[in-house]
């Protein structure tokens, strides 16, 4: 049984929108060969760290909502964070849509 899982990433673009664009893509279709149903992305845009970490000042945040097994997470988590233009990641369970 699916989950709906809502995904938060900050990508490390270096203030490189266009690349943003390439990245999101390209988590996208990760997100699909893996089993993720993906129902939507949002781009919330380049933003500023409080507190600057290293030589990175900010990030591109992304939004994403998808529905996957439970064990979806641990195996995105354990990728990503070898991937070096995803900069952070969290996951929230949501809970169910209810049919109308």
């Amino acid at each position: 049984m699916k989950n709906r899982y809502e995904g938060l990433l900050i990508l490390n673009v270096k203030g490189n929108d266009e690349g943003a664009k390439e990245v999101i893509d390209r988590l996208e279709a990760d997100f699909k060969k893996d089993g993720a149903v993906i129902e939507q992305v949002q781009k919330m845009g380049q933003r500023q760290f409080t507190y600057a970490s290293g030589d990175l000042s900010g990030g591109f945040y992304v939004n994403i909502v998808f529905q996957a097994e439970p064990t979806f997470i641990h195996k995105m988590q354990t990728k990503l964070k070898l991937d070096e233009q995803v900069y952070r990641q969290h996951y929230l369970r949501l809970a169910a849509v209810k049919a109308a």
